[in-house]
Protein backbone atom coordinates (compact mmCIF):
# COMPACT_ATOMS: atom_id res chain seq x y z
CA UNK A 1 0.00 0.00 0.00
CA UNK A 2 1.81 3.27 -0.97
CA UNK A 3 2.01 5.71 1.98
CA UNK A 4 0.92 9.03 2.39
CA UNK A 5 2.37 12.25 2.36
CA UNK A 6 3.06 14.21 5.61
CA UNK A 7 -0.02 16.18 6.11
CA UNK A 8 1.93 19.48 6.04
CA UNK A 9 3.52 18.63 3.05
CA UNK A 10 3.37 21.95 0.51
CA UNK A 11 2.61 23.83 3.28
CA UNK A 12 5.15 27.29 3.45
CA UNK A 13 5.53 28.84 6.97
CA UNK A 14 7.61 32.00 7.85
CA UNK A 15 8.69 32.82 10.99
CA UNK A 16 10.54 35.79 12.62
CA UNK A 17 11.33 33.90 15.88
CA UNK A 18 13.43 33.77 18.74
CA UNK A 19 14.05 31.55 21.92
CA UNK A 20 11.69 28.90 22.26
CA UNK A 21 8.05 29.03 22.15
CA UNK A 22 7.63 30.13 18.15
CA UNK A 23 11.14 28.23 17.19
CA UNK A 24 9.51 24.94 19.01
CA UNK A 25 6.07 25.64 17.44
CA UNK A 26 7.13 25.96 13.76
CA UNK A 27 9.40 22.74 14.38
CA UNK A 28 6.67 20.64 14.99
CA UNK A 29 5.42 22.38 11.46
CA UNK A 30 8.39 20.87 10.27
CA UNK A 31 8.48 17.46 11.23
CA UNK A 32 4.91 17.38 9.81
CA UNK A 33 5.94 18.39 6.27
CA UNK A 34 5.79 22.20 5.93
CA UNK A 35 8.85 24.46 4.88
CA UNK A 36 9.65 27.11 7.47
CA UNK A 37 11.88 29.74 6.76
CA UNK A 38 13.00 31.09 9.47
CA UNK A 39 14.31 34.52 9.70
CA UNK A 40 16.89 35.71 12.08
CA UNK A 41 18.85 38.57 13.23
CA UNK A 42 21.83 39.51 11.06
CA UNK A 43 24.28 39.97 14.37
CA UNK A 44 24.07 36.45 15.85
CA UNK A 45 20.60 35.28 14.77
CA UNK A 46 17.78 33.88 17.30
CA UNK A 47 19.33 34.68 20.17
CA UNK A 48 18.86 30.80 21.60
CA UNK A 49 21.97 30.09 19.11
CA UNK A 50 24.18 31.67 22.27
CA UNK A 51 22.33 29.80 25.13
CA UNK A 52 25.19 27.19 25.56
CA UNK A 53 27.60 25.10 23.46
CA UNK A 54 26.39 21.57 24.67
CA UNK A 55 25.59 20.00 21.60
CA UNK A 56 28.88 19.92 20.25
CA UNK A 57 29.57 23.45 20.17
CA UNK A 58 25.77 24.11 18.98
CA UNK A 59 23.10 25.61 22.05
CA UNK A 60 21.05 22.95 23.14
CA UNK A 61 18.12 24.92 22.87
CA UNK A 62 18.71 25.67 19.19
CA UNK A 63 19.14 22.24 18.19
CA UNK A 64 15.81 20.90 19.64
CA UNK A 65 13.63 23.55 18.19
CA UNK A 66 15.34 24.67 14.98
CA UNK A 67 15.64 21.55 13.07
CA UNK A 68 14.18 21.16 9.44
CA UNK A 69 14.24 24.75 8.64
CA UNK A 70 15.56 27.17 6.21
CA UNK A 71 17.43 30.49 7.58
CA UNK A 72 17.93 33.45 5.85
CA UNK A 73 19.69 36.67 8.17
CA UNK A 74 18.27 39.50 7.38
CA UNK A 75 17.99 43.24 8.97
CA UNK A 76 14.68 44.22 9.57
CA UNK A 77 15.12 47.57 10.52
CA UNK A 78 16.46 48.12 7.44
CA UNK A 79 13.54 48.81 4.74
CA UNK A 80 15.10 46.50 2.23
CA UNK A 81 15.32 43.37 4.85
CA UNK A 82 11.53 44.01 5.96
CA UNK A 83 10.73 44.35 2.13
CA UNK A 84 12.61 40.59 1.69
CA UNK A 85 10.07 39.11 4.30
CA UNK A 86 6.66 40.95 2.89
CA UNK A 87 8.07 39.33 -0.34
CA UNK A 88 8.40 35.76 1.48
CA UNK A 89 5.17 36.65 3.46
CA UNK A 90 3.07 36.99 0.54
CA UNK A 91 3.77 33.23 -0.97
CA UNK A 92 3.36 31.56 2.51
CA UNK A 93 0.22 30.36 4.24
CA UNK A 94 1.13 30.84 7.72
CA UNK A 95 3.10 33.24 9.28
CA UNK A 96 4.43 33.25 13.14
CA UNK A 97 6.60 35.65 15.32
CA UNK A 98 6.92 35.58 18.64
CA UNK A 99 9.05 39.66 19.12
CA UNK A 100 8.85 41.76 22.24
CA UNK A 101 5.16 43.35 22.87
CA UNK A 102 4.04 45.85 20.00
CA UNK A 103 8.12 45.14 17.61
CA UNK A 104 5.65 42.98 14.91
CA UNK A 105 2.92 46.08 14.60
CA UNK A 106 5.75 48.60 14.29
CA UNK A 107 7.26 46.27 11.00
CA UNK A 108 3.82 45.73 9.86
CA UNK A 109 4.26 42.81 10.56
CA UNK A 110 1.61 41.72 13.24
CA UNK A 111 -1.48 39.00 12.44
CA UNK A 112 -4.05 41.78 11.90
CA UNK A 113 -2.09 43.67 8.98
CA UNK A 114 -0.76 40.51 7.73
CA UNK A 115 -4.19 39.17 7.25
CA UNK A 116 -5.87 42.45 5.90
CA UNK A 117 -3.11 42.09 3.44
CA UNK A 118 -3.07 38.13 2.70
CA UNK A 119 -6.93 37.10 3.44
CA UNK A 120 -5.76 33.22 2.96
CA UNK A 121 -2.40 33.72 5.25
CA UNK A 122 -2.82 32.49 8.96
CA UNK A 123 -0.89 34.81 11.06
CA UNK A 124 0.23 33.82 14.76
CA UNK A 125 0.83 36.06 16.86
CA UNK A 126 3.01 34.27 20.51
CA UNK A 127 3.29 37.09 23.34
CA UNK A 128 3.97 36.15 26.95
CA UNK A 129 1.00 37.88 28.33
CA UNK A 130 -1.43 39.30 25.08
CA UNK A 131 -1.93 41.96 23.20
CA UNK A 132 -4.03 43.87 26.01
CA UNK A 133 -4.65 44.10 29.81
CA UNK A 134 -1.90 45.54 32.39
CA UNK A 135 0.84 43.50 31.76
CA UNK A 136 1.01 43.53 27.83
CA UNK A 137 4.17 45.10 27.79
CA UNK A 138 5.83 43.29 30.59
CA UNK A 139 8.49 41.23 30.18
CA UNK A 140 8.04 37.51 29.56
CA UNK A 141 10.66 34.94 29.99
CA UNK A 142 9.61 31.31 30.81
CA UNK A 143 10.37 31.22 34.48
CA UNK A 144 8.91 34.76 35.01
CA UNK A 145 5.63 33.37 33.41
CA UNK A 146 5.97 29.89 35.59
CA UNK A 147 5.43 32.26 38.90
CA UNK A 148 3.16 34.40 37.28
CA UNK A 149 0.42 31.19 36.44
CA UNK A 150 1.15 29.87 39.71
CA UNK A 151 3.60 26.69 38.63
CA UNK A 152 6.02 27.31 40.87
CA UNK A 153 3.61 27.61 43.97
CA UNK A 154 2.73 23.86 43.51
CA UNK A 155 5.89 22.29 42.76
CA UNK A 156 9.20 21.16 45.53
CA UNK A 157 9.12 20.55 48.85
CA UNK A 158 6.74 21.62 51.46
CA UNK A 159 9.42 24.22 52.48
CA UNK A 160 10.92 25.70 49.07
CA UNK A 161 9.25 26.40 46.13
CA UNK A 162 10.64 25.52 42.70
CA UNK A 163 10.49 26.13 39.11
CA UNK A 164 9.84 23.11 36.93
CA UNK A 165 13.03 21.75 35.16
CA UNK A 166 11.73 22.51 31.52
CA UNK A 167 10.78 25.16 30.12
CA UNK A 168 7.03 24.94 30.57
CA UNK A 169 5.25 28.44 29.72
CA UNK A 170 7.12 28.19 26.05
CA UNK A 171 6.45 24.38 25.56
CA UNK A 172 2.79 25.32 26.30
CA UNK A 173 2.40 28.54 24.10
CA UNK A 174 4.06 26.53 21.54
CA UNK A 175 1.98 23.69 21.31
CA UNK A 176 -1.13 25.68 21.72
CA UNK A 177 0.24 27.86 18.71
CA UNK A 178 0.95 24.62 16.75
CA UNK A 179 -2.38 23.36 16.96
CA UNK A 180 -4.27 26.92 16.65
CA UNK A 181 -2.62 27.15 13.43
CA UNK A 182 -3.77 23.60 12.54
CA UNK A 183 -7.45 24.33 13.08
CA UNK A 184 -6.61 27.42 11.00
CA UNK A 185 -5.50 25.22 8.04
CA UNK A 186 -8.76 23.19 8.80
CA UNK A 187 -10.82 25.99 8.93
CA UNK A 188 -9.21 27.53 5.37
CA UNK A 189 -10.01 24.44 4.08
CA UNK A 190 -13.82 24.77 4.22
CA UNK A 191 -14.03 28.66 4.08
CA UNK A 192 -10.65 29.70 1.66
CA UNK A 193 -9.58 32.07 4.33
CA UNK A 194 -6.55 32.22 6.73
CA UNK A 195 -6.51 34.73 9.73
CA UNK A 196 -4.95 35.86 12.82
CA UNK A 197 -4.28 32.93 15.73
CA UNK A 198 -3.68 35.00 19.54
CA UNK A 199 -1.55 32.71 21.95
CA UNK A 200 0.07 33.89 25.12
CA UNK A 201 2.50 32.06 27.65
CA UNK A 202 0.48 32.79 30.32
CA UNK A 203 -2.87 32.21 28.99
CA UNK A 204 -1.26 28.82 27.63
CA UNK A 205 0.29 27.53 31.28
CA UNK A 206 -3.04 28.87 33.36
CA UNK A 207 -4.75 26.11 31.49
CA UNK A 208 -1.75 23.59 32.44
CA UNK A 209 -2.90 24.84 35.69
CA UNK A 210 -6.13 23.46 35.49
CA UNK A 211 -6.05 21.01 38.46
CA UNK A 212 -4.49 22.71 40.93
CA UNK A 213 -6.41 26.22 39.89
CA UNK A 214 -9.43 23.98 39.87
CA UNK A 215 -8.35 22.54 43.73
CA UNK A 216 -7.93 26.01 44.92
CA UNK A 217 -11.13 27.93 43.65
CA UNK A 218 -13.33 25.06 44.09
CA UNK A 219 -12.14 23.59 47.34
CA UNK A 220 -10.70 26.70 48.80
CA UNK A 221 -6.73 25.16 49.53
CA UNK A 222 -4.27 24.79 46.80
CA UNK A 223 -2.80 21.19 47.01
CA UNK A 224 0.06 21.05 49.25
CA UNK A 225 3.89 20.93 47.52
CA UNK A 226 4.71 17.57 48.57
CA UNK A 227 7.82 16.84 46.28
CA UNK A 228 7.85 13.34 44.44
CA UNK A 229 5.17 12.15 46.78
CA UNK A 230 1.62 12.78 45.90
CA UNK A 231 -0.47 15.46 47.79
CA UNK A 232 -3.63 13.12 48.43
CA UNK A 233 -2.50 9.47 47.91
CA UNK A 234 -0.33 7.02 49.57
CA UNK A 235 2.14 5.42 49.21
CA UNK A 236 2.79 6.93 46.21
CA UNK A 237 6.61 8.64 46.79
CA UNK A 238 9.86 7.71 45.09
CA UNK A 239 12.27 5.24 47.60
CA UNK A 240 15.62 4.64 47.76
CA UNK A 241 16.82 0.99 47.15
CA UNK A 242 19.28 -1.35 48.10
CA UNK A 243 21.79 -0.13 44.99
CA UNK A 244 21.35 3.59 44.81
CA UNK A 245 18.43 3.71 42.85
CA UNK A 246 15.21 5.23 43.16
CA UNK A 247 11.77 3.65 42.58
CA UNK A 248 8.99 5.33 42.74
CA UNK A 249 5.70 3.34 43.52
CA UNK A 250 2.39 4.33 43.02
CA UNK A 251 -0.76 2.73 45.06
CA UNK A 252 -4.06 3.66 43.73
CA UNK A 253 -6.64 2.08 45.92
CA UNK A 254 -6.90 -0.63 48.78
CA UNK A 255 -7.01 -3.25 46.77
CA UNK A 256 -3.42 -2.49 45.83
CA UNK A 257 -2.47 -1.15 49.12
CA UNK A 258 -3.13 -5.28 49.96
CA UNK A 259 -1.16 -6.52 47.58
CA UNK A 260 1.79 -4.78 48.23
CA UNK A 261 1.14 -5.24 52.04
CA UNK A 262 1.25 -9.26 51.05
CA UNK A 263 3.68 -10.02 48.04
CA UNK A 264 5.91 -6.79 49.08
CA UNK A 265 6.03 -5.97 52.24
CA UNK A 266 5.28 -9.19 52.98
CA UNK A 267 3.23 -8.42 56.04
CA UNK A 268 -0.20 -9.23 55.36
CA UNK A 269 -1.95 -8.00 57.82
CA UNK A 270 -1.11 -4.50 57.22
CA UNK A 271 -3.23 -5.04 54.17
CA UNK A 272 -6.34 -4.91 57.17
CA UNK A 273 -4.83 -2.62 59.96
CA UNK A 274 -7.28 0.07 60.42
CA UNK A 275 -3.99 2.13 60.30
CA UNK A 276 -3.10 1.23 56.30
CA UNK A 277 -6.76 -0.28 55.56
CA UNK A 278 -7.74 2.76 53.34
CA UNK A 279 -6.23 5.56 51.08
CA UNK A 280 -7.90 8.20 53.84
CA UNK A 281 -5.77 6.22 56.89
CA UNK A 282 -2.58 5.71 55.31
CA UNK A 283 -2.40 9.78 54.05
CA UNK A 284 -2.99 10.76 58.05
CA UNK A 285 -0.86 7.80 58.67
CA UNK A 286 1.53 8.70 55.60
CA UNK A 287 5.06 9.11 57.74
CA UNK A 288 4.60 5.48 58.83
CA UNK A 289 3.07 3.82 55.81
CA UNK A 290 6.04 5.77 53.83
CA UNK A 291 8.76 4.14 56.74
CA UNK A 292 7.00 0.35 56.02
CA UNK A 293 7.80 0.90 51.89
CA UNK A 294 11.18 2.08 52.58
CA UNK A 295 11.86 -0.73 54.54
CA UNK A 296 11.11 -3.15 52.01
CA UNK A 297 12.33 -2.01 48.87
CA UNK A 298 15.67 -0.33 50.86
CA UNK A 299 16.64 -4.11 51.46
CA UNK A 300 15.92 -4.97 47.40
CA UNK A 301 17.85 -4.25 44.99
CA UNK A 302 16.10 -1.42 41.76
CA UNK A 303 15.60 -4.63 39.35
CA UNK A 304 14.34 -6.78 42.10
CA UNK A 305 11.99 -4.06 43.45
CA UNK A 306 10.10 -3.34 40.07
CA UNK A 307 10.22 -6.96 39.30
CA UNK A 308 8.60 -7.74 42.49
CA UNK A 309 6.38 -4.30 42.16
CA UNK A 310 5.51 -5.32 38.75
CA UNK A 311 4.56 -8.97 40.02
CA UNK A 312 2.13 -7.96 42.25
CA UNK A 313 0.28 -5.70 39.13
CA UNK A 314 1.18 -2.43 41.12
CA UNK A 315 2.19 0.77 39.49
CA UNK A 316 6.12 1.66 39.80
CA UNK A 317 9.15 3.38 37.71
CA UNK A 318 12.74 3.91 37.99
CA UNK A 319 13.85 7.20 38.74
CA UNK A 320 15.88 7.70 35.56
CA UNK A 321 18.47 10.65 34.77
CA UNK A 322 19.04 11.85 31.35
CA UNK A 323 21.84 10.24 30.44
CA UNK A 324 19.45 6.61 31.29
CA UNK A 325 16.80 8.38 29.67
CA UNK A 326 18.98 8.68 26.35
CA UNK A 327 19.87 4.68 26.81
CA UNK A 328 15.63 4.23 27.48
CA UNK A 329 15.34 0.46 26.10
CA UNK A 330 11.10 1.38 25.38
CA UNK A 331 12.35 4.23 23.35
CA UNK A 332 15.76 1.96 21.57
CA UNK A 333 12.79 -0.68 20.98
CA UNK A 334 10.28 1.57 19.10
CA UNK A 335 12.94 2.76 17.26
CA UNK A 336 12.50 6.35 18.86
CA UNK A 337 16.11 7.43 17.90
CA UNK A 338 17.52 9.68 14.57
CA UNK A 339 20.53 11.34 13.73
CA UNK A 340 20.22 14.84 12.07
CA UNK A 341 22.15 16.83 10.19
CA UNK A 342 24.19 20.20 11.59
CA UNK A 343 27.01 22.78 11.11
CA UNK A 344 28.69 20.05 13.26
CA UNK A 345 27.86 16.79 12.18
CA UNK A 346 24.88 14.41 12.57
CA UNK A 347 23.27 14.61 16.10
CA UNK A 348 20.94 12.34 17.47
CA UNK A 349 17.26 13.62 18.09
CA UNK A 350 13.95 11.78 18.96
CA UNK A 351 11.34 11.09 16.24
CA UNK A 352 8.13 13.57 16.95
CA UNK A 353 5.53 12.13 19.40
CA UNK A 354 2.92 12.56 16.62
CA UNK A 355 2.96 9.24 14.94
CA UNK A 356 1.10 8.71 11.72
CA UNK A 357 1.19 5.09 10.32
CA UNK A 358 0.80 4.69 6.52
CA UNK A 359 2.38 7.80 6.04
CA UNK A 360 5.62 9.18 5.07
CA UNK A 361 8.53 9.37 7.57
CA UNK A 362 8.90 12.48 9.53
CA UNK A 363 10.46 15.17 7.93
CA UNK A 364 13.41 15.18 10.59
CA UNK A 365 15.98 17.81 8.42
CA UNK A 366 18.71 19.72 9.25
CA UNK A 367 19.75 22.26 11.99
CA UNK A 368 20.46 25.81 10.18
CA UNK A 369 23.45 27.41 10.36
CA UNK A 370 22.62 31.35 10.49
CA UNK A 371 22.20 32.68 6.83
CA UNK A 372 22.52 29.16 5.31
CA UNK A 373 19.92 29.75 2.73
CA UNK A 374 19.78 33.30 2.48
CA UNK A 375 21.09 33.70 -0.76
CA UNK A 376 19.07 30.95 -2.31
CA UNK A 377 15.86 32.77 -1.04
CA UNK A 378 16.89 36.15 -1.85
CA UNK A 379 16.73 34.69 -5.24
CA UNK A 380 13.61 32.94 -4.83
CA UNK A 381 11.89 36.05 -4.18
CA UNK A 382 13.36 37.72 -7.22
CA UNK A 383 16.45 39.56 -6.51
CA UNK A 384 19.29 39.74 -8.67
CA UNK A 385 22.88 38.73 -8.15
CA UNK A 386 23.17 43.21 -7.97
CA UNK A 387 20.87 43.48 -5.77
CA UNK A 388 22.34 40.77 -3.47
CA UNK A 389 25.76 41.79 -3.57
CA UNK A 390 24.22 45.13 -2.43
CA UNK A 391 21.93 44.06 0.53
CA UNK A 392 25.21 41.79 1.73
CA UNK A 393 27.64 44.82 1.52
CA UNK A 394 25.50 47.30 3.30
CA UNK A 395 24.84 44.47 6.36
CA UNK A 396 21.38 44.16 5.47
CA UNK A 397 21.62 40.25 4.76
CA UNK A 398 24.03 37.38 5.91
Amino acid sequence: MESQPLPLTGITVVAVEQAVAAPFATRQLADLGARVIKVERIDGGDFARGYDTAARGLASHFVWCNRGKESIALDLKDPRGLEVVRRLVRDADVFVQNLAQGAAARLGLDAATLCAAHPRLIAVDISGYGAGGPYADKRAYDMLVQCEAGLVSVTGTPEQPVKAGIPAADIAAAMYAFSGVLAALVRRGTTGRGGPVEVSMLESLAEWMGHPLHHAMHGGTAPARTGLAHAVIAPYDAYPTADGGRVLLSVQNDREWRRLAEQVLERPELGTAPAYATNAARVVNRERTDELVAKALGALGTDEALARLEGAGLACARLRDLHEVAEHPQLAARERWREVGSPVGPLRALLPPITLPGADAARMGDVPALGEHTEALLRAVGMTDGEIAALRRDGVAA
